[in-house]
């Protein structure tokens, strides 16, 4: 996987979402996000790196379920793309529309990522 593709969908989290300086980004000791570009980009944006020690898979485990929760969810029972583009355009939609949105999470009480959102603007209120 490219620098470049990561920093495309790190560049599209930060525009859509805004969050603030802080922002955690897990992710593995790929070499595209250990790059010195991407490590530059997630320090200018404030974020802080979460990346696995060497070994241990535990680190990285948020990441790697919802890995196993896109693949579980999204490509029951072997699904196969008719193309790169048609298995590109399926994950930016189930990530875009449902994942990031609606679908509720543990980690979020059992709540959407809207609901999350909605409860915590009304407690800061």
């Amino acid at each position: 996987m490219p620098t470049e593709l990561v920093l495309l969908a790190f560049e599209q989290a930060l525009t859509l979402r805004q969050p603030a300086p802080g922002l955690i980004i897990h992710a593995d000791r790929g070499s595209q996000y250990i790059s010195a570009t991407c490590r530059a980009r997630i320090n200018q944006a404030g974020a802080l790196s979460s990346f696995s020690r060497p070994g241990n898979p535990y680190d990285n485990a948020q990441a790697e379920a919802g890995w196993s929760t896109l693949k579980t969810e999204l490509l029951p029972h072997g699904t196969i793309f008719a193309s790169l583009e048609e298995a590109c355009l399926e994950v930016a939609h189930y990530l875009d529309t449902y994942f990031n949105l609606d679908r509720r999470h543990s980690a979020l009480g059992d709540r959407s990522p809207h609901q999350f959102e909605r409860d915590l603007n009304l407690n800061l209120s």
